[in-house]
């Protein structure tokens, strides 16, 4: 085999339950695009892809596509304006601080309606 692996991007899977409260969540309160929904009919389970700035996540109410209560890690800039961003919309479920991490970074967590937890990290300095 020749030829170098390169990897391009990795996009997690959330699960989901209720579109109404993931779009509300995602687009809602964090401020997401929904790019695209798919059904394979009208009584098949959405799945969906979410973005923003660089940041791309489906969303799934597929049995298997992901476990409740997963966790992301995304490393960015800019968190105090995300958190302020976020903080201005009034969203009533949460209200995320941002605190130190150990790993000489701020960190600010959210959790999903479904218990799926984004975890966004800046590093300090």
């Amino acid at each position: 085999m020749s030829g170098e692996v390169e990897f391009r991007r990795v996009v997690p899977i959330l699960r989901i339950f209720d579109v109404a409260k993931a779009k509300d969540f995602y687009a809602g309160f964090l401020g997401f695009t929904i790019d695209w929904e798919h059904r394979f009919d009208d009584r098949a389970p959405l799945y969906l892809q979410v973005s923003r700035n660089g940041l791309v996540l489906h969303l799934s109410e597929h049995h298997g596509d992901g476990t409740p209560g997963s966790a992301v890690f995304v490393e960015m800039s800019g968190l105090t304006t995300f958190h302020q961003e976020i903080h201005g919309r009034g969203y009533g479920f949460m209200r995320p601080g941002i605190e130190d991490a150990p790993w000489n970074a701020r960190v600010m967590e959210v959790i999903d309606p479904f218990g799926n937890r984004i975890r966004f990290s800046e590093a300090k300095g």
